[in-house]
């Protein structure tokens, strides 16, 4: 595919394609992640230095504006972006310019900019479901089978993203409670369905699923074996589910809840069928949603005519199971504690940050007990990503407070204090890039821990008086020298851990450097009636900048791309007085905004608040991104295997 269309007006491009898959930045001091922009400095990256990742997709950017028939004025905001816009500017030639063709504008912005909306956890159900529901697993990608013969020896190799293609798991959602004797019948009601779900893949799994009624099950439902569901958010078939996905887009996570119980209501009405439920106006529940879905799912002729709505709806339970909902909500407290203290002083947010890190140790230690005060703690994996989101609002806020980072040395010394003793209680879960190395050592340090502690436990039970003989002198050396020689084991591990922590914390000082409205603070933004209110100071980039551009205002740091013929009448017809104006993006109908990094669902809906609020109905915009990125995502390319750490 050359995009991937989450509606008409919303696309990013394939995660396992060349142009999404293509390095963005190289190691460099500036650098973050392959799969992001590096920092802006003010000097674009040019000639040999430009990312392929740039090079692709201004092509890319380039051939879809020549197919949508469109004649591009670009606008950059970001050192990459800017690249990309000067590559696509010299791509054009006079021979675009004389055909007649539709203006519109090209908004290109570094994601980098912007990299709290992305970590952070909005109130959005598509972003809430991206996360919630499990992906397929990676093919073996075009680009690195042909890497070895094709890539040239100075260019990195592809960087690999999540697919987004997310797994439906439609056979435990439509499980029978009660019964099991309506397996066999409900196996052969979806056998069609599973089976021409995936018509075009001939893999062995969906082969099986004719003969999987007749396996014998001891005690369990032949359901829980039932592969999820390969596929988008839309039904191909029928097309009912792309006005679905196109709705709820947009939706805040209650809101979209409620639209998809609607739908469900009117697709039961329409087809007759009734459910005995308890329907509460104005909330949408697990238990309200999952009867209709599985009276949805009673025929097969029901089943297959509506599975744009079954699957959506099953989407949208994982999202509300507790599980996920309890975490995501726990997410969304804990960094509006920190958005809110960051407005306070350095040591109230380095106390808080330190207090998170402190309170994942528990869930570390205590993971195994289920009660109500652990459900809703954060791992200590989740501890580090809102520690990201702390030191870039440390970074916007205190950006002078200490010599290397935002923080004071001290603070920073308690929280480096905190990252290890968490890491050595957390060892067998804590798989990040800055412990590669290390973790079988970790691990190796907490079991032995463990069974000294089993061994002192068990020990402390007997009841036998045997101090009284005490031991001999051999046995006592040779305990000496073995305690000496594990403390030294241990200090050479914790050395090593803390120089491992003390690079974690140089590509901290990296994020704090970031703030997102850099720019925006240098320009009148500030003296705006429209940007002084709270709820505006948690805004998205992308929400300012349309915003102002809208409104027709200045922006600092956007810059325009002349076209060939325009440079040619800026500097030779300019002295006889033909010299082109330069062109307002708000003046075109149609402006395509591009993110060089990637986009969330949060961001889509503050497009079109910005939009409705800027009162121009005719504008037709259109948002496109690298990719689609959750807050597992940000933390897998500023701490995980794809980042620069």
């Amino acid at each position: 595919m050359i995009l991937c269309p989450f509606s008409p007006k919303v696309f990013v491009l394939p995660s396992e394609g060349s142009v999404s898959e293509a390095y963005l930045s190289a190691k460099h001091d500036d650098s973050l992640s392959p799969g992001l922009p590096p920092i802006s400095t003010g000097v674009p990256p040019d000639g040999d230095d430009v990312p392929p990742g740039a090079l692709l997709t201004a092509h890319f950017l380039y051939h879809l504006a020549a197919k949508m028939d469109l004649k591009m004025e670009i606008f950059s905001f970001g050192d990459l972006s800017k690249t990309v816009g000067k590559i696509m500017t010299d791509m054009s030639s006079l021979y675009d310019v004389g055909r007649r063709k539709r203006s519109a504008g090209l908004l290109l912005i570094d994601r980098t900019l912007d990299l709290l909306t992305p970590c952070c956890h909005g109130d959005s159900l598509v972003d809430c479901m991206f996360s919630s529901l499990p992906r397929r697993e990676r093919t073996t990608s075009y680009s690195s089978v042909k890497g070895s013969k094709t890539q040239l020896k100075l260019v990195p190799s592809s960087l690999q993203r999540a697919p987004l293609d997310v797994q439906i798991p439609l056979g435990k959602i439509l499980q029978e409670e009660k019964s099991d004797t309506n397996d066999s019948q409900l196996a052969e009601r979806i056998e069609a369905f599973l089976g021409g779900w995936d018509a075009c893949n001939s893999s062995p799994e969906t082969v099986d699923l004719v003969n999987l009624c007749n396996k014998v099950h001891d005690g369990k439902s032949f359901l829980s074996e039932i592969q999820p569901l390969n596929g988008s958010f839309v039904s191909t078939e029928t097309f009912r589910g792309t006005p679905y996905m196109e709705a709820i887009l947009d939706r805040r996570t209650k809101d979209g809840a409620l639209l998809v119980k609607k739908w469900l209501q009117e697709t039961l009405r329409r087809q007759n069928i009734t459910v005995n439920v308890k329907i509460r106006p104005g909330f949408a529940t697990k238990s309200e949603l999952q009867p209709m879905i599985r009276a949805l799912a009673k025929s097969q002729s029901s089943l297959i005519r509506n599975k744009g709505i079954v699957q959506l709806g099953a989407a949208v339970l994982v999202a509300l199971d507790e599980l996920h909902s309890t975490r995501w909500n726990a997410f969304a407290s804990a960094e509006k504690i920190l958005s809110a203290t960051a407005g306070d002083t350095s040591q109230s947010l380095g106390a808080q940050i330190g207090d998170l890190i402190h309170k994942s140790t528990m869930l570390g230690s205590d993971g195994d007990k289920k009660t109500e005060h652990l459900q809703g703690l954060l791992s200590f994996k989740d501890a580090l990503l809102l520690m990201t989101v702390g030191y870039i609002l440390a970074g916007e806020n205190f950006p002078t407070s200490g010599s290397g980072g935002p923080f004071s040395w001290k603070e920073e010394h308690f929280l480096k204090e905190a990252i290890v003793e968490a890491i050595l209680k957390n060892a067998p879960v804590v798989k990040l890039k800055f412990l590669d190395g290390l973790t079988e050592e970790l691990e190796a340090n907490l079991n032995r821990k463990k069974s000294e502690d089993t061994i002192e436990a068990s020990s402390d039970q007997l009841e036998f008086d045997d101090d009284q003989w005490g031991k001999w002198g051999d046995e006592e050396e040779d305990d000496d020298k073995n305690d000496k020689k594990q403390a030294y084991s241990d200090m050479q591990l914790k050395l090593e851990l803390l120089d491992r922590v003390d690079n974690l914390f140089k590509s901290l000082h990296k994020l704090s450097t970031v703030k997102r409205n850099v720019s925006l603070r240098e320009g009148t933004f500030s003296s705006e009636s429209n940007f002084t209110g709270d709820s505006d100071s948690n805004r998205s980039l992308i929400y300012k900048l349309l915003t102002r551009v809208l409104g027709k205002n200045d922006v600092p740091g956007l810059e325009y791309h002349s076209t060939t013929v325009g440079r040619l009448f800026k500097s030779g017809f300019g002295r006889f007085g033909l010299g082109q104006t330069k062109p307002s993006l708000a003046d075109q109908n149609i402006i395509m905004v591009f993110v060089v990094g990637g986009i969330n669902a949060a961001e889509v809906r503050e497009v079109q608040e910005a939009l409705s609020e800027s009162g121009r109905p005719d504008v037709e915009l259109i948002l496109g991104g690298t990719t689609f990125l959750t807050p597992d995502d940000m933390l897998t390319l500023l701490m995980g295997d794809s980042s620069y750490m």
